[in-house]
């Protein structure tokens, strides 16, 4: 994938490519950000215009060079992912093993390690080695979500280049001209970092369910608390729907903001698209501060569920906030 075909992050783009027209690349970089954010497919394009047969700033993608990497079979680009959540010092081990033998081309190797903050103590320190001692015309890519896990040794021998997670209104284009259905693509883009995480949750049953859920509890709230309560439990009692109430949660704290734009006759910016005119006149009927309030129990609630709390009891107290 070459980086011209990477949606977003411009700046890590310009940075790279100034640097390989300069001749400036540095041997060691730290790619940190969300995960979705595009880290591995810039990883992957930066291995691809070090190899590519056409030259210049950026791959073509079509060549034979640029489609070894892609189907991940190219004998100077090693990819370490971590086994059983860390990475371990035989992995680190192997891969100097490997740099060890000489390179197929003379072109720059490159390595690239996913999960870097999830480096055990021996790991770090021999990655710190081979991060001192780089052999000639090599590229090191580590990729965290938080850099600030990794050793300060390490963090000052990489370049740091930051990924922002992606504008919403891009990822939303994107996958609109999938086909993707707009009444799922609208919520699911404002809960992810990413286009491969927003497809993830697209692709979950749940997902849908979770959104009918807050549509339905919507609705109740106009009836009090016990009519939304058997709904409730209904959600709770459903095993994977059960498992992501706070997803729940956070669906309605789109739904208010979307009640607050219908306050305001922004109906263009409502996220939640079904049934607008009945929730343009239940937003009428409540001050913009409810609304307000009802995102801050949704916070709250989303607290309680990571203290392990009673995820009905939790709903419920939601549900007679709303």
């Amino acid at each position: 994938m070459p980086f011209h075909d990477i949606p977003g992050q411009a700046e890590v783009k310009t940075q790279l490519q100034t640097a390989i027209r300069s001749g400036s690349l540095s041997h060691a970089y730290l790619f940190e950000g969300p995960e979705g954010t595009g880290r591995k497919e810039m990883a992957l394009a930066l291995a691809q215009v070090l190899h590519c047969e056409e030259g210049g700033d950026d791959a073509c993608g079509n060549c034979a060079e640029c489609r070894k990497i892609e189907h991940g079979n190219h004998p100077d680009v090693i990819w370490v992912d971590s086994e059983g959540g860390s990475l371990k010092i035989e992995q680190v081990r192997d891969l100097q093993k490997q740099f060890a033998f000489k390179a197929s081309s003379p072109k720059p190797r490159i390595y690239i390690i996913e999960g870097a903050e999830r480096f055990t103590t021996q790991a770090a320190n021999a990655i710190l080695k081979f991060l001192e001692e780089p052999g000639s015309a090599t590229v090191a890519v580590l990729i965290a979500e938080n850099g600030q896990a990794l050793l300060p040794t390490i963090r000052s021998r990489v370049q740091r280049l930051v990924f922002r997670p992606l504008p919403p209104e891009l990822m939303e284009r994107e996958l609109l001209k999938e086909g993707l259905p707009p009444a799922l693509v609208k919520p699911a883009v404002r809960l992810t970092s990413g286009i491969v995480p927003a497809k993830e949750l697209l692709q979950r049953n749940w997902f849908a369910e979770i959104r009918n859920a807050v549509l339905q509890l919507g609705r109740e709230s106009t009836r009090g608390f016990a009519a939304g309560l058997v709904t409730a439990q209904a959600v709770s009692a459903k095993g994977e729907t059960a498992e992501h109430l706070d997803i729940l949660f956070d669906m309605f704290i789109l739904w208010c903001k979307d009640m607050i734009a219908l306050q305001r006759n922004r109906r263009d910016t409502v996220l939640i698209i079904d049934e607008v005119e009945q929730f343009a006149k239940q937003a009428a009927g409540k001050p913009t501060h409810h609304w307000v309030s009802v995102m801050d129990e949704a916070l709250k609630a989303k607290k309680k569920l990571r203290g392990h709390a009673n995820p009905q009891l939790v709903l419920e107290r939601f549900l007679y906030a709303l």
